[in-house]
């Protein structure tokens, strides 16, 4: 899929399955089955960053998972996008615009749920330093952030 990058997605932000924040201390916004369907073919699962804006506010950075989390055994592939941000309140029904740069690693399993958030938190620090390049930093100021829904 990584031709097919930059890959702009928006939907509205649904209910997950609550582990995120409490087990993973890493809140997602998810996108409904309906946005996830509509990945290009050949979209390969694993975890991407780029830039997330909700509803009209500032575009952060992002990390996202794109799959099936081999280590929950989730059934259906989900986009679960961690906007690197602090919030104080959760945005479900919220406008979710994110704009996919890049691919940092597939999809993988884990011994332990200490080893996830390891990769996890080194994911974060991937995505932080690749968006730092001009050629991702130049994709905060698309129009796509300024479009109307």
């Amino acid at each position: 899929m990584t031709s097919q990058l930059p890959l702009f997605i928006e939907g509205e932000v649904i209910k997950g399955f609550g582990r995120g924040s409490k087990d993973l201390g890493c809140p997602t916004a998810n996108f409904s089955l309906d946005v996830v369907k509509s990945l290009p073919n050949g979209t390969q699962p694993g975890v991407y960053y780029g830039w997330a804006q909700i509803d009209s506010g500032s575009v952060h950075k992002m990390v996202a998972n794109i799959g099936w989390c081999p280590f929950y055994n989730n059934k259906e592939m989900s986009i679960e996008t961690h906007v690197m941000h602090k919030f104080d309140t959760d945005f479900y029904g919220s406008n979710l615009k994110i704009c996919i740069v890049g691919y940092l690693r597939g999809e993988k399993n884990f011994k332990s749920l200490e080893d996830l958030i390891e990769a996890i938190q080194q994911d974060i620090k991937n995505a932080d330093e690749e968006l730092d390049h001009e050629d991702a930093r130049n994709l905060k100021t698309n129009s796509f952030w300024n479009r109307v829904q």
